[in-house]
């Protein structure tokens, strides 16, 4: 007697969801045909008017470059005490031998009407008097003129440490701007190129979204497909043929080829 082998096994869907699941599949062939919708709109809200502000601000900033650097003093130098002492030796000492001499002049005067009220007028008491005079006007001169250039020597110096201090913080404040505005345009710039960067991603992505769309609308229909409500299994069956049995009884090609040789 004959025996039937399976050739292979159906499934079908249960009777009462097979009317669900087909307008199901249906509605989802036709979602899948449909064109992709791209969004035409900004992907990215783009710098503020406040920062485009900020950014135009730090752009204008003239940065002293050329004049950042490290202090170099000078050095208090003849040529240079001479400089800043005449401006006090004018206004200073010039005017006290002037007053000196000024003074001798009215002494000299007061002297002369006194000889000549006395009758001595241009003798030797005149001459005497007017050397002491003399004398007296160029010790003072001469004291005026020693303190004088000691205390313009002095003042000289002085002036000159302060205008050396003033050019030493004058360097360091453009040295301080110059550094804090380069960091203000590097932190903006920074700003800017993430700003840009956000526009780039967003735009990469959208194109990536786009692109693989097809790809998951393959997806998209495969999925609908997965776990529907099959309901019934149906296996085919075949009638063995004579060579099957023959094989089968003789134990398989090892066997006839046993039985062939024996």
């Amino acid at each position: 007697m004959s025996e039937a082998l399976p050739t292979g096994t159906t499934g079908s869907l249960s009777p009462w969801a097979a009317p669900y699941v087909t307008g199901m599949l249906g509605k989802g062939q036709a979602l899948a045909n449909q064109d992709y919708q791209a969004y035409t709109g900004p992907l990215t809200s783009g710098p503020s008017t406040a920062q485009q502000s900020a950014f135009q601000g730090v752009a204008n900033i003239a940065v002293p470059t050329n004049q950042m650097g490290a202090f170099q003093p000078q050095q208090f130098t003849a040529e240079a005490a001479t400089d800043y002492m005449n401006p006090y030796l004018q206004s200073a000492l010039n005017p006290q031998i002037e007053e000196a001499r000024r003074q001798a002049e009215i002494q000299r005067v007061a002297d002369a009407g006194r000889l000549t009220q006395a009758g001595a007028y241009g003798g030797s008491r005149q001459a005497i008097m007017d050397s002491e005079r003399n004398r007296n006007l160029l010790q003072g001169i001469a004291s005026l003129t020693g303190q004088g250039y000691k205390d313009a020597y002095d003042m000289a110096q002085n002036q000159f440490n302060v205008e050396q201090g003033r050019l030493q913080s004058a360097q360091t404040d453009a040295n301080r701007f110059g550094l804090d505005a380069l960091a203000a345009q590097a932190n903006l710039g920074a700003q800017e190129r993430g700003i840009e960067q956000a526009g780039l991603t967003a735009d990469l992505a959208q194109f990536e979204e786009e692109r693989d769309f097809p790809y998951k609308q393959v997806q998209y229909q495969q999925s609908l497909l997965q776990g529907l409500p099959i309901g019934a299994q149906q296996t085919s069956y075949q009638e063995e043929s004579g060579l099957s049995k023959f094989l089968g009884a003789a134990g398989g090609v090892a066997s006839i080829w046993d039985l062939l040789r024996g």
